[in-house]
């Protein structure tokens, strides 16, 4: 009987899914679409490499950082991303985010550390969740590079508050 009314309910989650995206094809053949807002503009496409590296700049990060920009939309989108490569034994300064910030190893061996949490050692195909105004750092290990794409969210115009370095004796524990 459990499986039946498994069954069921999944079903009738099925039927409902087809329904409302037919209502919706209808509707928008019907040019009865409904949006919060208007649409304006069009899409755009960065080409890779159309956007210039820099530096990590030297009072945010120890060691040699590269930033290569992926996206900063215009307003009112707040979500940025950046593709961050850190150079073995280069890190963040301390920092938060507003909004929080998501991380996605793509290549090497990284630490990233919370407030009063252990260092954790994260790889390619691991994703960082930093909570809003949690405070964190995040780098590669002493002999390994580690390369994310950092993904975290502006309000008013910002999207993170640097702090303190992380000392050598914080880095190395």
């Amino acid at each position: 009987m459990k499986t039946m009314n498994r069954i069921s309910r999944r079903r009738a989650l099925v039927d409902v899914g087809v329904a409302i995206a037919a209502i919706a094809g209808i509707q928008a053949a019907a040019g009865q679409t409904q949006t919060s807002q208007p649409r304006s503009g069009n899409m755009e496409i960065k080409r890779s490499g159309s956007q210039p590296s820099r530096k990590g700049p030297a009072e945010w990060f120890t060691g040699s950082v590269r930033v290569d920009p992926l996206f900063q939309p215009p307003d009112p989108a707040r979500v940025s991303g950046g593709h961050v490569t850190f150079e073995p034994g280069a890190r963040t300064a301390w920092h938060t985010h507003p909004l929080g910030q998501t991380l996605l190893i793509t290549s090497g061996l990284g630490w990233v550390q919370r407030e009063g949490g252990p260092i954790e050692e994260v790889r390619p195909g691991d994703v960082v969740w930093f909570p809003p105004g949690e405070k964190h750092w995040h780098g590669a290990a002493p002999t390994t590079a580690m390369t994310h794409i950092a993904i975290q969210e502006a309000v008013d115009g910002k999207n993170v508050d640097w702090m303190e370095k992380v000392s050598d004796e914080q880095y190395r524990k």
